[in-house]
């Protein structure tokens, strides 16, 4: 991956690694862990062009409910204070 040399916002050192994203769709959401490139000052993320297109994927099927491939970690809940 790491087309990025430097953080595209900040200038910094960028690595690869591991990390969790939530993909929302409807009232469902998906935690999935896939490699990203961290900036090591500000944070921010980057995935390649394919990662982002299986997001989009399962935003499709979290929305569509099609989560039969998908497994079931618990539940959800909002709460208001």
């Amino acid at each position: 991956m790491m087309p990025f040399n430097k953080c595209p916002i900040c200038g910094h050192e960028m690595i690869e690694k591991e990390v969790e994203k939530l993909l929302r769709g409807g009232n469902n959401t998906a935690v999935i862990k896939v490699n990203a490139e961290v900036c090591l000052k500000c944070g921010e993320y980057l995935y390649s062009q394919d990662t982002v297109r299986k997001f989009e994927e399962i935003k499709n099927k979290l929305t569509q409910e099609k989560t039969e491939d998908f497994h079931r970690l618990g539940h959800t809940f909002r709460v208001s204070l």
